[in-house]
């Protein structure tokens, strides 16, 4: 008969990577017990490889190199629905931007490429105009991404009910500036 001894080391994780997630996101990780509820109300799960409860016990365990390179923190939308459902006020959300900020600090590449050009050409937009300015991120992603001609007959019809402008609108460039400079300096 074959006996299996289970040893748990009741110590404190000492792992960098779990200690740098819980810092850049401010939130107690080991606070989550697994029920599940973060997974089940994501709107965006469908498309994941790891559900988000799976990636916080990814960080849990300090698998670093499976959480970072995972599709998961990239497809986030950020929404929060997570955050608010959890019973252990874990606040998912910030875990998964803490992640995609270890992720592009240790230069570890998206497995989606698409996912990081659109979050770059997106905030590009941002910086620039102050908002996002679609027309000129949609047309940068199409020619970025080599899909040409994704969703073109879109465009005309998005333009003629007033939900696409040919010109950006233009906030403060001295204030996006400063709130640039201040999240870019931590």
């Amino acid at each position: 008969m074959l006996t299996l001894k289970l040893v748990f080391d009741t110590n404190p994780i000492k792992s960098d990577f779990f200690h740098e997630v819980e810092e850049e996101s401010n939130t107690k990780v080991l606070q989550c017990y697994q029920c599940g509820k973060c997974s089940a109300g994501c709107p965006i799960a469908f498309e994941m490889d790891y559900l988000p409860n799976q990636i916080i016990r990814m960080v849990q365990l300090s698998m670093k190199e499976r959480a970072l390179s995972s599709r998961t923190i990239w497809l986030c939308a950020g929404c929060e629905t997570c955050t608010t459902r959890c019973p252990r006020e874990v606040d998912i959300a910030k875990v998964m931007d803490a992640l995609r900020i270890v992720s592009l600090r240790e230069n570890v590449k998206p497995s989606e490429r698409d996912v990081e050009l659109f979050n770059r050409l997106f905030l590009g937009t941002v910086k620039k105009y102050g908002r996002v300015f679609e027309g000129e991120m949609i047309g940068k992603f199409n020619i970025s991404s080599g899909h040409l001609f994704k969703d073109i007959f879109k465009g005309p019809k998005l333009f003629k009910k007033g939900r696409l402008k040919i010109f950006p609108s233009l906030a403060d460039p001295k204030k996006i500036k400063e709130i640039f400079k201040g999240a870019e300096s931590g």
